[in-house]
């Protein structure tokens, strides 16, 4: 028998104020309403109210509050979902005067990202950012947080009737950091062993459901969980991709930026993010088909900044032309590509791109190998962009012209063979 899921009924609830335009404010609104139905919520009615300031103990006025009250009972909503991140006291006013429950943006963004987690690592960075952010806010709410783990907002820790014990929290909270410290230094080992080796990195970035692990399963033939939804990937996977070259590179698929994204999961990802930190090229891919495409490269060049990885080669990879929006005017200030991740030809097209840039950071060589140096050879072949490889007979030994990063230790090994 086919399962049903069931969907809540949510009304969305949004504070327009005035250093937001229609335009910033509706897409804003959109982004929550397609977050709400990642999270299995359907979107019953929107309310909005323009005001000069959000309003500090009840984020609405208290004339919407009452238009509100109507709607909850017209719809019979479950759940009422707030566009910013409320305060403590705002989600208490709020919810006492309401029977639908009442979550805000962040909490609607700590759910889907406990959907989604898959790895030991993502589920406790995902509760640990849950649990952090429900400490401060946990007076107050006996009724509704003994109602945790069934719908929207309230998946992740649930079992442990969190409103009664702050200390458990605060138990949970060093546990979980303890336990991501143990897994970042074991990733910490793997990242310096990859460094020694020096494989070039290459670090998908960009806004969430730009299509990064649509193109991450099709350059490096993987099998990251891709989906026409905000956040479908969490866990940051890596794998090898070859170059037209032949050279080796290993390209990594990392979880997607969202405006707002609310603190606790910046930090909590952080150490996630640092595999962004350590590549030596990023591309940005760009969804180019939707109409708030400018916003979104934006946010992403924001974060990266604020990770201080700004400095990193990066080309701009616009995904999506086929579905390319009217309006669309390529705003990137680094390299651009314009593609379809499941165009062959245009894939093709993005790695020969990719190579040109990694040909800028290298040095050229040109040496004779010895015949008898067949392990060097085809390190050559792996490990540096060989453009020439002949045997000359007369002398056994092969002539190689190619390109070389001057850190790699291959570099120190050639010398001996240079031609002056």
């Amino acid at each position: 028998m086919e399962q049903r899921t069931e969907f809540e009924k949510v009304i969305l609830l949004g504070c327009q104020t005035g250093d937001n335009d229609d335009l910033r404010f509706q897409y804003s609104m959109d982004e929550l309403a397609a977050l709400t139905e990642t999270a299995k919520g359907r979107v019953l009615v929107s309310v909005v109210q323009k005001r000069e300031r959000i309003h500090p103990s009840t984020y609405i006025g208290k004339g919407k509050i009452e238009e509100l009250k109507a709607l909850e009972k017209e719809f019979e909503a479950d759940i009422i979902i707030c566009n910013d991140e409320l305060s403590p006291s705002q989600l208490r006013n709020l919810s006492a005067q309401l029977d639908a429950r009442v979550i805000d943006r962040t909490q609607l963004i700590l759910d889907i990202f406990a959907q989604r987690a898959r790895s030991k690592e993502g589920k406790l960075q995902v509760e640990l950012a849950q649990l952090q952010y429900l400490l401060p806010r946990l007076a107050g709410k006996g009724i509704e947080m003994s109602r945790l783990g069934a719908g929207i907002g309230t998946r992740g820790p649930g079992e442990t009737k969190l409103e009664s014990d702050r200390r458990h929290i605060r138990r949970r909270i060093d546990d979980i950091k303890s336990q991501l410290d143990t897994i970042v230094q074991h990733r910490d080992r793997y990242r310096e062993r990859r460094k020694k080796n020096k494989t070039f990195q290459i670090a998908l970035v960009g806004y969430t459901n730009a299509g990064k692990s649509t193109l991450f399963n099709r350059l490096a033939e993987a099998d990251s969980f891709e989906e026409d939804q905000l956040f479908a990937t969490l866990d940051p996977m890596t794998r090898k991709l070859i170059l037209p070259s032949g050279f080796m590179t290993l390209l990594t698929d990392t979880v997607g930026f969202i405006q707002d994204l609310p603190t606790t999961l910046v930090a909590a990802f952080r150490s996630t993010l640092e595999e962004v930190k350590e590549a030596d090229l990023l591309l940005h891919v760009v969804d180019m088909s939707n109409p708030d495409y400018f916003q979104h490269e934006k946010t992403v060049n924001q974060l990266l900044e604020e990770l201080k990885i700004k400095d990193i080669p990066q080309l701009t990879v616009y995904n999506k032309r086929d579905l390319q929006h009217p309006d669309f005017v390529p705003t990137a200030k680094t390299q651009t590509i314009f593609i379809s991740a499941f165009e062959k030809e245009d894939r093709d097209q993005l790695k020969l791109k990719a190579e040109e840039i990694i040909l800028d950071l290298m040095e050229p060589y040109h040496v004779h190998i010895p015949s008898t140096e067949g392990k060097l050879l085809s390190q050559l072949k792996n490990e540096t962009i060989l453009r020439e490889l002949s045997f000359s007979e007369d002398k056994q030994h092969y002539v190689c012209k190619g390109f070389a990063l001057e850190d790699h230790h291959i570099a120190g090994q050639l010398k001996e063979f240079q031609i002056s």
